[in-house]
């Protein structure tokens, strides 16, 4: 059937300038082509529902560029140990990343509390004023979270963000596992020549496109349900107190997010059987 075949194409490829198909362009690219002299959109609608056709919704994937090598068996093994395995008690494993470009959103008038039969209200209108970016270190084994806001991101902010780890991590830890991507950020020459100078840090790297594996994200994703999902901050300087105090306040409650070997295994399976096919 036409329908399908079109549904089953980008638009671009027919010359039109959408990013995906909907039912109303669909209808009428039909009976632009002559297809049929008319047809309605509950029709389209009918005809793609039939064939479980839904052109209009879209996801994310990345292109499977080379087979899993033996780096990211050896990686990921590594990351499980960590995450799992009996640390000694001079020994913490942090996992780091860092949530760029946070926004103030000042709203142009007060957020408006929830009441009897009213939800939370919150001003369409905000002004813009910068964004800050948020450097953590969560404690896998506690979940309590070490963090700092800087104006940027790069290996100078990293390296202050290290120092303050440094002072913070008392003296008898001697050996800090550090989980982090791969991003240049973290591995420049300035950071490997300042690591060079604190031997009780030891980088582990996630394999790349395996940010799941950095359990920070799970913080990241807490935070931002809890204290920034409703951006309404007076300025840059407030926002960064606010982040403070949640981290703070998160502290007093923190609990691990408690991984165990199981959560690798799968990957772990099938990065084997296909290195061994």
């Amino acid at each position: 059937m036409e329908l399908v075949r079109l549904a089953c194409q980008m638009p671009d490829d027919r010359d039109r300038s959408l990013s995906v198909w909907d039912s109303t362009e669909l209808a009428r690219e039909l009976v632009r082509e002559g297809v049929v002299p008319s047809i309605s959109v509950q029709t389209v609608q009918r005809i793609l529902s039939h064939h479980k056709l839904k052109p209009w919704r879209s996801h994310v994937w990345l292109r499977k560029r080379e087979p899993r090598s033996e780096e990211f068996i050896t990686r990921t093994k590594a990351i499980c140990d960590l995450y799992t395995r009996t640390l000694t008690p001079d020994e913490i494993v942090l996992s780091v990343d860092e949530k760029t470009s946070i926004q103030p959103r000042t709203r142009l008038a007060p957020t408006r509390p929830a009441q009897p039969g009213r939800i939370v209200q919150v001003e369409h209108e905000y002004a813009r004023c910068g964004a800050v970016n948020l450097f953590a270190a969560l404690n896998i084994r506690t979940g309590r979270v070490y963090g700092k806001t800087y104006g940027r991101k790069r290996m100078v902010e990293f390296i202050d963000f290290l120092k303050y780890v440094d002072r913070s991590v008392p003296a008898n830890i001697t050996i800090i596992h550090i989980v982090c991507d791969n991003v240049s950020t973290h591995h420049g020459s300035k950071v490997r020549a300042w690591l060079t100078k604190h031997p009780r840090f030891q980088f582990h790297f996630t394999p790349v496109h395996c940010s799941w594996m950095n359990q920070v994200e799970q913080w990241f994703s807490i935070l931002q349900r809890k204290r920034l999902r409703i951006p309404n901050f007076k300025d840059l300087k407030d926002l960064a107190a606010k982040i403070a105090q949640f981290i703070v306040q998160w502290n007093e409650v923190a609990e691990p997010f408690g991984w165990r070997k199981e959560s690798f295994a799968k990957v772990l399976e099938n990065a084997e059987g296909a290195l061994a096919a």
